[in-house]
């Protein structure tokens, strides 16, 4: 059988919006139906300060990839990024799988979101097999999506984006106005919280925000990418930071700790029965579930291609397993059958940990490669690039700690994760040492 080779990228597919609306949408989609219990168990009543926290993180590490961006733009994203700053070697090849991964642990994550939202609608609380079972469903639907052309895509993704921020806002407006403003779970006084505590719920905050990573990897179907890369990551990220602190700010007014805590896998629909009461649940579930399957789609868009990239840069194995199509629609299959079965094994609680222990390593190793190779080539800072690596190592020093105590099991599987990535780029890299790379990429 004969395979196209071919990655199949649509120069100049994408605006500036459909770029900020696939950026937002990977964001939203995860970062606050997913993670805002999960981030007020660990911050306390200070949990919607962790999201202004990992916001002034997240704007840190993405001046690296603004930089770069603006100097590379490329519809491999991150992977260009590495080969840049380390060349065709065992750093570029493991970091760029280390984004790979994350990057679908977060499509699990908000597969399985979508699952526990659309349950609120039944009286299924004792079928949580459905959970799993409605996150694979969603990741199918995304596959057969994304078949389909970029401009429908980016019109699904703009309807979506424009969708989640008016549904958000009016959540949030409406969540504060029904409260009177109590702020119940809410405190600016000293918190009983940990430090490291706190700072592990900033870690979980950065997933919130690392969607922004997902328009790098479209940079080469970006209209004019020079531009509009670093253009669509700054709105985006300016946009998520304040939609995310007014709903947190309106859940902590109208759920106790406690509440939310017990509901952490759904507790925006919670937070909307005191405030809206049935009809506010209806509006949030539905809401979610448009903010959830839009997220899933914009992201498998985004690292089926960082994938495609890989393979065109010898970095990766391709097998075509007789499947038909080309490269893309191979690196489409992969992923989502990668995240089907994270989705199945996976609690939203440990994925969403995984997620972000691989993605703050990853990023480590993009401010460092900027800062040691590229930043008189990029015109970067070096004190922020300095500052970015220091930010990203307290934050996840503290998130380990803190699950060290709690669950070994989320420190034992990604230290395998680890071992597996780097060993198996390690032993790849030695048989295909003499391997050419697809010539557009040089």
């Amino acid at each position: 059988m004969d395979h196209d080779n071919s990655t199949n990228y649509e120069k100049d597919s994408l605006s500036l919006t459909g770029a900020v609306s696939m950026g937002t949408g990977v964001m939203i989609g995860a970062g606050i139906f997913a993670l805002t219990g999960q981030i007020a168990d660990l911050g306390g009543s200070w949990f919607p300060l962790a999201f202004v926290i990992a916001a002034i993180i997240a704007g840190f590490s993405a001046y690296s990839y603004v930089k770069m961006a603006n100097a590379y733009p490329s519809a491999g994203g991150i992977a260009m990024f590495l080969k840049k700053a380390y060349g065709r070697s065992l750093m570029t090849g493991a970091m760029a799988l280390l984004m790979y991964f994350s990057m679908i642990i977060n499509e699990s994550l908000v597969a399985r979101t979508f699952g526990t939202y659309t349950l609120q609608l039944f009286d299924a609380k004792e079928a949580q097999w459905l959970v799993p079972a409605l996150g694979v469903g969603l990741l199918v639907f995304a596959f057969f999506i994304n078949i389909l052309s970029n401009k429908f895509i980016q019109s699904l993704s703009f309807f979506a984006a424009f969708v989640k921020i008016v549904g958000l806002a009016v959540l949030a407006i409406g969540g504060l106005w029904a409260s009177g403003m109590s702020f119940e779970s809410v405190s600016v006084e000293p918190s009983s919280t940990g430090a490291a505590s706190f700072l592990g719920a900033v870690a979980l905050g950065i997933l919130g925000y690392k969607g922004f990573t997902t328009i790098t990897n479209s940079g080469g179907e970006i209209k004019d990418p020079h531009k509009n890369v670093g253009r669509a990551i700054v709105i985006s990220i300016s946009i998520c930071a304040v939609l995310y602190l007014f709903v947190a700010l309106a859940v902590g007014s109208n759920l106790s700790i406690e509440e939310i805590v017990k509901a952490k896998d759904y507790s925006l629909a919670e937070a909307s029965r005191p405030a809206f009461g049935q009809y506010g649940l209806w509006f949030t579930v539905g809401f979610a579930i448009i903010a959830t399957v839009s997220g899933v789609i914009a992201s498998v868009f985004a690292v089926s291609r960082m994938l495609a990239m890989l393979t065109s840069m010898q970095l990766v194995p391709h097998r075509h397993f007789k499947l038909p199509g080309d490269i893309q629609t191979h690196t489409l299959v992969y992923t989502v059958a990668i995240a089907i079965l994270l989705t199945i094994f996976f609690d939203l609680s440990r994925i969403a940990s995984l997620g972000a222990i691989f993605y703050i390593i990853m990023d480590i190793g993009i401010h460092w490669g900027v800062f040691k190779h590229l930043r008189d080539e990029v015109d970067a800072n070096a004190a922020i690039l300095i500052t970015a690596i220091v930010l990203d190592l307290i934050v996840l020093g503290a998130f380990v700690w803190v699950k060290i105590q709690s669950d070994m099991l989320v420190i034992w599987a990604s230290l395998i994760g680890l071992t597996l990535i780097f060993a198996g780029e390690k032993f790849f890299l030695k048989v295909h040492e003499k391997d050419d790379e697809d010539p557009q990429y040089n």
